[in-house]
């Protein structure tokens, strides 16, 4: 009886390898921008829906926003006792998808009765990646 090993030759393995070092190189410039461009439409999102509809909600209970001292934790917690609060209208702090809190401040300097927004990737506030409601 022979002893046959059967496998696959260094060629093989190489032409394999080649060909997915191809098929990354024609994916991944595509994919590469991808990234950001999600996490700034999901600080859109936040901003546009999520965060405005609890500060909606703030705002119909109780007659007004929450001021920029009370910010948005006024959500979360009675600010001052207020009797007509039926909150919480948010489970935790919102934070960007940057992992940074949401700026707010009312009333809104963009007339507006608030502004809501990310300083975007680099924290920065007031630069050209800033995603806010305005």
């Amino acid at each position: 009886m022979k002893n046959k090993h059967r496998g696959f030759t260094l060629i093989e393995l190489m032409l394999v390898v080649i060909i997915i070092g191809v098929l990354a190189a024609m994916v991944m410039p595509r994919l590469v921008g991808r990234s950001e461009q999600a996490r700034t439409q999901a600080a859109k999102a936040d901003i546009s829906a999520n965060i405005a509809l609890a500060l909606d909600m703030f705002e119909m209970d109780n007659g007004r926003f929450p001021t920029t001292e009370e910010g948005l934790a006024g959500l979360r917690s009675n600010p001052g006792n207020l009797p007509t609060w039926k909150g919480p209208y948010l489970k935790k702090e919102p934070k960007d998808p940057w992992g940074n809190p949401y700026n707010y401040k009312s009333p809104g300097s963009h007339n507006s009765d608030y502004d809501l927004y990310s300083s975007g990737p680099n924290a920065t506030e007031g630069d050209t990646d800033d995603v806010g409601n305005w």
